[in-house]
């Protein structure tokens, strides 16, 4: 092989293997936003957390998962819940957590977004199915308070932190709704003659 032809063979090789090498090089560079971690493996192993901003992987040998750490909202769809004075009462509220640990996120649950609503929805039907019809109307920031403490301690082994349960209704049924409202116009009703009652006292007072 004459010199000519050794350099053209190297200069084929490098035209061949330089495109391949950029597209790795490339392939390598991942880029995590401010508000993502990506967690890393290695041959299929978890290797390390990856920060916000440029980040290199081994083609191949390294892959990733990027989660998003910002507060995220689930809705707990309305259900009905029997009280403890055995009033069904339909209830939906609204659950925002974040990941604080992407390792457990990623290692230890398949879909913890699903996972947080079942939760909170287990949750919600036992802790007011202990409650009273009064102290579910009167006391919802309450309740919301040991629904997150509940949801929070089972969720923490996944790497989540619950920030807040908001509920949203409370939906009686039709015939307590006519019930509490005949009431609410009886002692409307009632206010109204005790105060004309008084009001005559004060007059016949007046006039003495």
């Amino acid at each position: 092989m004459t010199l000519i032809e050794l350099i053209g063979g190297i200069i084929m090789a490098l035209f061949f293997f330089i495109p391949i090498i950029i597209i790795l090089a490339i392939a390598s560079i991942k880029i995590i936003n401010q508000y993502e971690r990506g967690v890393k493996f290695t041959l299929g192993k978890y290797s390390g957390i990856m920060e916000p901003g440029l980040n290199i992987l081994i083609p191949v040998i390294q892959t990733y998962k990027k989660l998003d750490i910002r507060i995220k909202t689930v809705d707990i769809p309305k259900q009905e819940v029997m009280t403890k004075d055995n009033v069904p009462v339909r209830v939906n509220a609204v659950v925002y957590f974040e990941v604080k640990d992407p390792k457990k996120a990623v290692l230890n649950i398949q879909d913890y977004v699903y996972a947080v609503a079942q939760y909170s929805q287990t949750a919600l039907r036992d802790i007011i199915g202990n409650k009273s019809l009064d102290e579910v109307l009167s006391n919802r920031d309450q309740i919301a308070s040991e629904i997150e403490l509940v949801v929070d301690k089972e969720t923490d082994p996944w790497g989540l932190n619950v920030t807040g349960i908001k509920m949203q209704d409370v939906e009686l049924p039709e015939n307590l709704k006519r019930t509490m409202a005949k009431q609410a116009e009886a002692e409307r009703e009632r206010r109204g003659v005790i105060i004309k009652a008084q009001g005559e006292v004060e007059a016949s007072n007046n006039l003495a």
